[in-house]
């Protein structure tokens, strides 16, 4: 009787662990870096002051920042770019053709284009109306923020920073999807 009793526990006690195991694949909770998921770094303009953290956010950029965004006039992200590029990150950067027609975007897309940082317009009747960065496969941003200095400085702003493998790789798919669309994508200058 005894035998059967300690062969009960150890059944339990397999049973439990494989519950907790189990429980936590359902909930995320695996162990390993590509299951892991932080929280959505949520900042407001202008009293969190996104544009700086943006502007830190490709400062660290090591390999690559793809970049859509309908307006983009902010200096210091400008001035980020570009020494992203200097030291040999692939930058890139999509925007809205209607937007060149802004004195202080093309201003700023010049300076990019003169670092070699290469540029595509929309050629569809739509607006391209992304606000979302891929940096370094590891983090990609979303919200109503256009990395101006409006939006910096005086508008009410959203700005999500996420860290997730998944929503990171599906922001980088669609970034690429459109960069190589030449329907309705095109080169600037």
């Amino acid at each position: 009787m005894m035998h059967g009793r300690r062969w009960s526990g150890a059944v339990m006690a397999g049973a439990c662990a494989l519950s907790a195991v189990l429980w936590a694949s359902v909930v995320g909770l695996k162990d390993g870096p590509t299951n892991s998921v932080t929280a959505p770094e949520v900042l407001y303009a202008p009293e969190d002051r996104p544009a700086d953290r943006l502007v830190a956010l490709y400062e660290e950029a090591r390999h690559s920042i793809y970049l859509a965004s309908y307006g983009l006039t902010y200096p210091p992200i400008v001035r980020a770019l570009v020494a992203a590029k200097k030291r040999g990150v692939d930058v890139r950067v999509i925007t809205d053709r209607g937007k060149l027609d802004d004195q202080k975007q093309r201003a700023a897309l010049e300076t990019l284009k003169l670092a070699g940082i290469p540029i595509k317009v929309n050629r569809h009747d739509g607006l391209m109306h992304l606000k979302q960065a891929v940096v370094d496969d590891h983090a990609n941003t979303s919200g109503s923020m256009n990395q101006t200095a409006s939006a910096a400085r005086y508008n009410d702003e959203r700005l999500d920073i996420l860290r997730d493998p998944a929503s990171t790789h599906r922001a980088k798919e669609k970034f690429l999807k459109m960069w190589a669309d030449l329907t309705r994508y095109e080169d600037w200058r």
